[in-house]
């Protein structure tokens, strides 16, 4: 589903990651992420997709740059990101970008 997002500016963090197996466990957390993610100040919405060899594409939008920073030190969010450097992913990456203009098309 599309995000509904604000009027830029606003941020957005990309996260790229190759699953190692699959792990009932990682679904799990995931959905926990973000139903946390949904409760954080700043937070805008979430958009994500994955194909069937594990490799997903997770897009966060936040108000700001200290709403991101907030959910970087959130405490489960920190545990859910060692877990997946530990035994979930065998690479991600993280980008963090401005939006400066947005464009919305729909029937």
């Amino acid at each position: 589903m599309i995000a509904r997002t604000p009027e830029a500016p606003y941020y957005a963090v990309i996260f790229s990651a190759q699953r190692r197996e699959p792990d009932p466990a990682y679904e799990q957390a995931a959905e926990c992420m973000v139903e946390l993610a949904r409760q954080q100040p700043g937070f805008l919405g979430m958009e994500f997709a994955r194909n069937e060899e594990g490799f997903g594409i997770t897009v966060s939008y936040w108000r700001d740059q200290a709403s991101i920073l907030a959910w970087k030190q959130n405490a489960e969010h920190r545990v859910a990101r060692e877990r997946g450097r530990s035994d979930w992913y065998a690479a991600c990456h993280t980008r963090v970008c401005k939006v400066e203009r947005a464009y919305l098309f729909e029937r």
